[in-house]
């Protein structure tokens, strides 16, 4: 196949590049899913432990130990659920494509300036686009995998802590709470 073969005539190259932008966007709903059941994991984990958790003057210190290590490693995960809940949004400078480019334009300068534009400039808008969202996306991926990591290293201590408050509600002779 010869060179000029490969080449998108303006057309095939604007839809290409609608399609490699719908693609990248298509996966933000699947970290979204991601990070929305992992802060639901890690806020029932979270409340669970406090709720059960005595008072730290009856603890002795490795019980406060293990508690507090899982109270941080869940923290440390809420904090990767939130950064990537909110990534950094710069780019798309001059873009007639990039939402926050467009919200700083007035309406007619808008239109006019979209109407404008040739396939080949839309189409390397869309590809800029494209480019930049999978940036944000691999950041956003890269937070919940390390929240991910954060809630599997405290779900032991998170046992480890239940564990404790349990025998320690046995010996007293209580009733656990329910």
């Amino acid at each position: 196949m010869r060179a000029h073969d490969l080449m998108m005539n303006d057309d095939n190259l604007l839809e290409s590049s609608s399609k490699q932008l719908d693609r990248v966007l298509g996966f933000f709903p699947r970290v979204e899913t991601k990070a929305s059941v992992l802060l639901a994991v890690d806020t029932g984990m979270l409340a669970f432990l406090a709720a059960k958790l005595p008072p730290i003057r009856v603890l002795t210190w490795p019980e406060i130990a293990v508690a507090a290590a899982a109270f941080l490693l869940l923290g440390a995960s809420f904090w990767h659920l939130y950064k990537g809940a909110f990534p950094k949004l710069e780019g798309g400078a001059e873009s007639l494509v990039y939402f926050r480019e467009i919200a700083k334009r007035r309406e007619a300068p808008f239109i006019e300036a979209f109407s404008k534009q040739t396939p080949k400039e839309h189409a390397h808008d869309l590809l800029g686009q494209a480019w930049r969202n999978a940036q944000i996306l691999t950041t956003k991926y890269d937070h919940v995998r390390l929240a991910f990591v954060f809630l599997a290293l405290a779900v032991p201590l998170w046992v480890a802590s239940l564990v404790i408050i349990g025998a320690r509600v046995v010996s007293a002779g209580a009733q656990p709470s329910p």
